[in-house]
């Protein structure tokens, strides 16, 4: 018997297989599920020479996959200035002071996770609130969407943004009364400062991509779908995978929207051992947070403002049809309904034209849509790549951007998965927290952790306990070609499971709130292992 053969013993085992859905251990070899049942049959499948796990009153499931996240970005944002529910400004300026020196690249000092919906009044900061403490150092903030920029004046002189500047095609450099630029920029008015500040040495990329994935192991994640990931982050990853020490699967999608994606096109479609890349990311619009969403009406809160369409549609079009014709999936990124009516025409007649509707191709978010657009996507089988944190995040507020009728089609995840769409949930971190308790609580509740609203928000779309499980496990296995190996636990399949506090499946919602990882297993191996 093999040094590789191990028993795991649990209170419950949830498998997600149908011919046995439960069970109380599992055997493990060499990376495979070698049996699961009764600790007596996998004890008589294991041998007596194999090594045995107890872990107590645990409750296992599947391995959890995040369907939309950015790995990079997750360990920037554990690096440097952390903005996220910062009350004020007053509070930002604060926390920039007291910045840790991995919070510069170059002589940029950098922070992530400002939301003007938290602060009084809502109003979008400027330029003159980081003037005075940051004269010659140019600062770039990142607001939580990823969706618009709040920077001081020394990084718009670095960049060249004066009054006369215009808006480049799908942004918006925002300008006072009298027309100079405030400091915020919007969607692809971001890549305007962003061209300036220095590339990340490769020391502080390794270290951002190793805190990144710590930190996936730890909240439970034993593999994450990267929905853009550039190049220069692929290729490190690509010889962390081919010297074997890449500790969790990593679905990549190339990043479709700049240069790189030619390299991308050269190369192909690309499968490694815990690494592929074999889809591409698109951005049709921008975030709703933001207004950058593009609308087929007016903002509520805004009249004469419908978001931003970041690429043509003629040359979007054009970019998923030649991915395509490649033999990628194409994934697309469409927040407001005019986006995600724009997506579901490309995609569909994109996957007619290039006769690869196999390819599984998705609308990453599916977050406002018309009614006749989600059957549309649904009767298509088309994946639709939600994050049920947006939600619970956005509740306070979406109202007031889109008033109630829009809402009806809005975060619809009972109604996208009733018209026949494929669910693969994420939580599209680090714009939410990587938690994936959070997100199977959400998705099962919409109630933030406060347990607010009463009976969740618009509770019609919620998704039962067995559909929330399955959205972050056989959904993403799905969603990645991968759901002849993943997504369930039964023999001859991959060993990728997670230890747990509390019963996802028949355990209360409001449980996950407080509950814990105990243990992440990606391939057989422990990749996280709580203390006590």
């Amino acid at each position: 018997m093999t040094a590789e053969t191990t028993v795991y013993r649990a209170e419950r085992v949830w498998t997600l297989d149908a011919e046995r859905p439960r069970a109380e251990a599992l055997a493990v070899r060499d990376g495979r599920v070698l049996a699961v049942g009764t600790l007596a049959e996998a004890r008589a499948a294991a041998g007596p020479e194999a090594r045995e796990v107890d872990l107590g009153r645990a409750t296992v499931v599947p391995g959890l996959v995040d369907a939309h996240a950015h790995i990079h970005g997750l360990g920037k944002s554990l690096t440097t200035v952390r903005l996220e529910k910062a009350p004020s400004v007053e509070d930002v300026l604060q926390r920039l002071a007291k910045a840790p020196a991995s919070s510069f690249q170059g002589d940029w000092l950098l922070g992530k996770g400002w939301d003007q919906n938290e602060w009084p009044g809502a109003a979008f900061p400027g330029r003159n609130d980081l003037d005075a403490p940051f004269p010659t150092t140019p600062v770039f903030l990142m607001r939580v969407d990823h969706h618009a920029a709040w920077v001081n004046g020394e990084a718009l002189r670095r960049a060249g943004i004066t009054r006369d500047t215009v808006d480049p095609p799908g942004g918006r450099i925002l300008k006072d009364a009298n027309g100079e630029p405030t400091g915020v920029l919007v969607d692809n008015a971001m890549d305007v400062v962003e061209a300036a500040i220095p590339a990340p040495t490769r020391e502080q990329l390794e270290t951002r991509l190793r805190a990144a994935l710590e930190r996936c192991a730890q909240v439970g994640l034993t593999g994450v779908h990267d929905a853009g990931m550039d190049l220069q982050a692929f290729r490190t990853l690509q010889a962390w995978d081919a010297a074997g020490t890449l500790p969790l699967r990593v679905y990549a999608m190339a990043a479709g929207q700049g240069e790189q994606r030619h390299a991308y096109l050269e190369q192909g479609p690309w499968q490694g051992r815990h690494l592929s890349m074999r889809s591409v990311k698109f951005l049709a619009d921008g975030a709703l947070g933001s207004r950058g969403a593009a609308l087929h009406d007016d903002y509520s809160d805004e009249p004469g403002q419908r978001g931003l369409l970041l690429l043509s549609p003629e040359e979007l079009e054009a970019r998923a049809q030649a991915f395509m014709a490649r033999g990628f999936q194409v994934c697309i990124h469409a927040i407001g309904d005019r986006a995600n009516t724009l997506v579901v025409d490309v995609l569909l007649r994109g996957a007619e034209r290039t006769g690869t509707q196999a390819l599984r191709h998705r609308v990453e978010h599916a977050q406002i849509l018309r009614l006749e657009d989600i059957r549309r996507l649904g009767a298509a089988g088309l994946v639709a790549s939600v994050q049920p944190t947006h939600a619970t995040s956005d509740m306070p507020w979406a109202q007031t951007r889109l008033g109630p009728e829009r809402l009806k089609g809005a975060y619809a995840w009972r109604t996208l998965k009733d018209a026949g769409a494929h669910l693969a949930l994420g939580s599209d971190f680090p714009i939410e927290n990587p938690d994936v308790l959070a997100g199977l609580y959400a998705a099962r509740t919409r109630q933030d952790a406060k347990g607010w609203p009463e009976g969740g928000w618009y509770p019609e779309e919620r998704l039962r306990a067995a559909e929330a499980l399955e959205g972050f496990t056989v959904g993403p296995a799905w969603a990645s070609f991968e759901e002849a190996r993943r997504g369930r636990l039964k023999p001859g399949l991959d060993a990728d499971f997670v230890a747990l506090s509390e019963d996802p499946m028949e355990g209360p919602a409001s449980a996950l709130v407080d509950a814990r990882v105990l243990a992440t297993v990606v391939a057989g191996a422990e990749v996280f292992r709580a203390d006590g």
